[in-house]
């Protein structure tokens, strides 16, 4: 085991550890489902709810990194000079059994969190609360890990992307229109592209664990055309709904955000490496988390004007 180094002690190791530069996946949708709730419902909002919502989602997105790190590591995927992993493990001694005693812990508060929203909304919604977080422990644990499959990119998606709205609306509304989901569609996209594009960085150490993830089955060229084509729906997605009606034209501000997906391809069209393609890979988180404030943005000014 890493000796652990003085100066990666203390608090900097365990907020490492929930990976927070991935929480606004977990972020951005509850305000998008809830900006939904404002601009399509024109309800107002119950505060407590949405607090309720955004911190359980959060704590399950960390969670789900610390199980990801957990099986890593159990199966021999990460090590000292793995890129773009938590590295609490292999870098800094942090025995296994306390990342996944605390993955547990936040489940638990999530659980809780959970109780009170069904409390106040539906408790059909424990249903659904257990199926996603059973998805978040599956991606990486158990016998057939989601993220070594090609269907990675798709279940974050549908969860991380397209269910958080649409839980995050229903609770505040006490339906699911048609509207929601459409709205969600693009954001279900873009969270997949997280996944896609961190599987082309690791595309080569994945090959070498025994990973059957889409970019390896279907080669790093088409990969990344599979990413750009991603993008590229998501926005002409958003301009459709707007002219079809379903959106406000606020909604267009979304189109801000344009240069970061553009930056990520071109750098991975350039670049093969895993560490000189780390900024493509920030690049696509960022498209995702702007894009979903952006929308978020349109759908209150529409609201509130």
């Amino acid at each position: 085991m890493t000796k652990v180094v003085e100066a990666d002690k203390g608090f900097k190791v365990w907020w490492h550890l929930t990976r927070p530069h991935t929480l606004t996946a977990s972020f951005v949708p509850v305000l998008l489902g809830t900006s939904m709730a404002l601009a399509i419902d024109h309800e107002t909002i119950h505060f407590g709810l949405f607090f309720a919502m955004l911190i359980a989602s959060m704590l399950i997105q960390a969670a789900t990194n610390m199980f990801n790190e957990y099986y890593d590591y159990k199966l021999g995927l990460d090590n000292e000079n793995s890129v773009g992993i938590g590295g609490t493990i292999v870098r800094h001694g942090v025995a296994p059994k306390t990342i996944m005693m605390i993955a547990l812990s936040f489940y638990g508060v999530a659980m809780l969190l959970g109780i009170y929203i069904c409390a106040m909304t539906s408790w059909w919604l424990v249903a659904v609360g257990l199926v996603c977080m059973l998805i978040g422990y599956l991606y990486t644990g158990g016998p057939y890990p989601i993220a070594y499959s090609p269907f990675g990119e798709l279940v974050s998606g549908a969860v991380m992307g397209m269910g958080i709205i649409l839980i995050a609306f229903y609770i505040q509304t006490g339906e699911v229109t048609l509207d929601a989901v459409l709205i969600s569609v693009p954001s279900m996209i873009l969270v997949g592209a997280i996944m896609l594009s961190n599987n082309i960085r690791d595309i080569v150490g994945d090959t070498e664990g025994g990973r059957k993830t889409m970019a390896i089955l279907v080669g790093r060229h088409n990969a990344v055309t599979i990413l750009a084509a991603f993008f590229v729906v998501s926005y002409i997605w958003i301009v459709g709904l707007v002219f079809l009606g379903h959106l406000t034209p606020w909604a267009l501000l979304v189109l801000l955000s344009a240069k970061k997906p553009i930056d990520s391809i071109k750098l991975f069209r350039a670049k093969e490496k895993p560490l000189e393609v780390m900024p493509a890979m920030k690049f696509t988180a960022q498209t995702n988390t702007i894009f979903g404030f952006l929308l978020a943005i349109g759908l209150l000014l529409s609201y509130f004007l």
